[in-house]
């Protein structure tokens, strides 16, 4: 494939000229796919400690805490990533209800 410079705007392809790229034939599939496993952390849940503020829910940027009735009930490890951004919004102190340790397994 060769690639060209483009020197002014009207050189560059009409949309209906772009090939489709990136089609999902099968949407809402993800959930079928364990994609936690290559964490290096792993968040510790301490349900005696949470409030329930629902912080760690709302930032989890892969939907992995799970809540029930308004309230955390656990982490989905299939697919939690080990970012920590559910530790680091936890409010509780000094004993986070949400905190991480090293290695990704449970």
């Amino acid at each position: 494939m060769k690639i060209r410079r483009i020197e002014n705007l009207s050189e560059l392809p009409c949309v209906s000229e772009v090939p489709l790229g990136g089609i999902l034939s099968n949407v809402g599939n993800s959930a079928q796919y364990r994609t936690g496993s290559w964490r290096t952390q792993r968040p510790i849940f301490k349900a005696d400690i949470c409030t329930n503020c629902l912080l760690c829910w709302i930032n989890c940027p892969d939907g992995s805490i799970a809540v029930a009735e308004g309230k955390v009930t656990g982490i989905d490890e299939m697919h939690c990533k080990g970012c920590g951004i559910c530790a680091y919004v936890c409010p509780t102190k000094p004993t986070k209800a949400m905190s991480m340790e090293q290695g990704g397994e449970y």
